[in-house]
């Protein structure tokens, strides 16, 4: 393979990967409190919907995404409610979640309208590429890592920040404890109940951000099915990662390399049917995710954490 073509399959690698990091940072956050969240492809594919009808209609890529943002955190909020509150199955929920938002999101699609056309077919405004001076005259990688959008550069901040908010700061250190027995943490002062609605909320509005990089940067547009089972993917990820925002993000490049790969193999006219080649991704993860798990059962390595999916009650036993 030569020097250009693997340059720039790390480059489509890199912008492939971009929603898959935000919707599994996001989904971290939310599982680190202990709440286990199903329906992060339903608020993917809303904030996705939602971002590019505020783009078209405002011409502002910030109000699209703080609109985003404001879909992604309700529909956790909902998420949260039912599960902190009033203690639903969090697998029930979370899927509903996702079934209610691909459908709403399918309904909104066909009817929001711009100049009296559908939001399908239509061109609004959408990031593009920004090179960053001298950097992306670094020999080899600089063009594939700083000639890219804007949402991508706040990618490269997003994990190392929530890596070490979850790692080296208090507050995460309390969130981590919500997650693992929010019996001693609820006794030790830590709002339980608080904590987890905070995180899942903010999780939820992560995973809009990852929907938005993808109808106003990955495939600027919107159709039905934008996410292609993305919020899926970024699940699966988190498991792949062990709940860590730095394998998160080399879980999704790997998703998005063989996602680039397969889009060359069908451009260079590749004699393998393409639908099997649109498989690869996704076969990949189930793969490696796969041998992750396998992987945690010999080496006895800690895993998800202790709380996750356990509604708590305070007073009560949780395990």
């Amino acid at each position: 393979m030569d020097l250009p073509l693997l340059i720039s399959i790390v480059a489509v690698a890199i912008h492939a990967g971009t929603s898959l990091v935000y919707a599994s940072v996001g989904e971290i956050f939310t599982e680190r409190s202990g709440i286990l969240n199903l329906g992060v492809e339903g608020m993917m594919i809303m904030g996705a919907v939602t971002a590019f009808a505020t783009a078209v209609h405002t011409g502002s890529l910030a109000a699209a995404l703080m609109a985003a943002m404001a879909v992604g955190g309700a529909l956790a909020l909902i998420h949260a409610f039912l599960t902190i509150s009033l203690r639903a199955d969090q697998v029930v929920s979370g899927l509903a979640l996702t079934i209610f938002g691909v459908g709403l999101a399918s309904f909104l699609g066909q009817r929001l309208g711009h100049g009296g056309k559908t939001l399908v077919g239509v061109v609004g405004p959408r990031f593009r590429p920004v090179a960053i001076p001298g950097l992306s005259d670094i020999p080899v990688i600089g063009d594939a890592l700083f000639n890219q959008d804007l949402m991508v550069y706040a990618m490269y901040l997003l994990v190392p920040i929530a890596a070490y908010f979850i790692y080296r700061t208090r507050p995460g250190l309390h969130l981590r404890a919500v997650g693992e027995n929010p019996g001693t943490a609820d006794a030790l002062g830590i709002g339980v109940y608080r904590s987890r609605y905070l995180y899942t909320v903010l999780g939820g509005m992560l995973v809009a951000l990852g929907g938005a990089h993808l109808s106003l940067s990955y495939t600027p547009g919107w159709t039905d099915g934008l996410t292609g089972g993305r919020g899926w993917i970024a699940i699966a990820l988190v498991i792949f990662a062990l709940w860590n925002p730095y394998r998160a993000l080399l879980g999704a490049l790997l998703f998005g390399g063989v996602n680039a790969i397969q889009f060359r193999l069908q451009a260079m006219g590749a004699t393998i049917p393409a639908p099997f080649l649109n498989m690869l991704p996704y076969l990949f993860t189930i793969l490696v995710l796969t041998l992750v798990t396998v992987y945690e059962k010999t080496s006895k390595r800690v895993g998800a954490p202790a709380a996750l999916g356990l509604p708590y009650v305070r007073g009560e036993r949780t395990g």
